[in-house]
């Protein structure tokens, strides 16, 4: 994560979060669907690292609210998970971007659980507790996702100078 604020586009972090929405609201089969990554989550964590002042809490907040509005769930809910990993990522912005890659990826898990939690506790206050395993497929799905993403957009962020 070498690249500054000085060289990512606000279009660049638009296209991409207009990407992963689409890529959220995709149909899948049922077997698939329980393991979908969350791309846009990944994406808010990443342009928080990489560029703080373009993607900052108001961004997280809105790709919250986003996904609350397509996925049709209790507005806020995920716009508050979101706002919470994104503070979370901005307090420790300049020690995560220094760390390894893998253990970035241990951070991001746990950023991850902190969201998945969040999420968790505001089923079970609303009535809709999920018990089951298959609720923390998405987690480790987008832990392993995670190498991928920051491989991808690192590269494209790179060529584009």
């Amino acid at each position: 994560m070498s690249v500054s604020d000085g060289r990512i586009s606000r279009l660049r972090v638009t296209v991409t979060v207009i990407i992963a929405l689409i890529l959220a609201v995709i149909p899948l089969p049922r077997w698939l669907d329980i393991a979908r990554p969350y791309l846009l989550l990944l994406l808010v964590i990443y342009w928080s690292l990489s560029a703080p002042r373009i993607a900052g809490l108001m961004f997280a907040w809105l790709c919250g609210m986003a996904i609350d509005l397509l996925k049709g769930t209790t507005l806020g809910q995920h716009a508050l998970a979101f706002l919470v990993v994104s503070v979370l990522t901005h307090k420790f912005q300049l020690r995560i971007r220094i760390f390894p890659l893998s253990q970035q990826t241990l951070t991001v898990l746990i950023l991850l659980l902190v969201y998945e939690a969040l999420v968790w506790y505001t089923d079970g206050v609303l009535g809709y507790p999920v018990t089951t395993w298959a609720r923390w497929m998405p987690v480790l799905t987008s832990t392993l996702l995670w190498p991928v993403v920051v491989g991808i957009l690192d590269t494209w962020n790179r060529r584009s100078r």
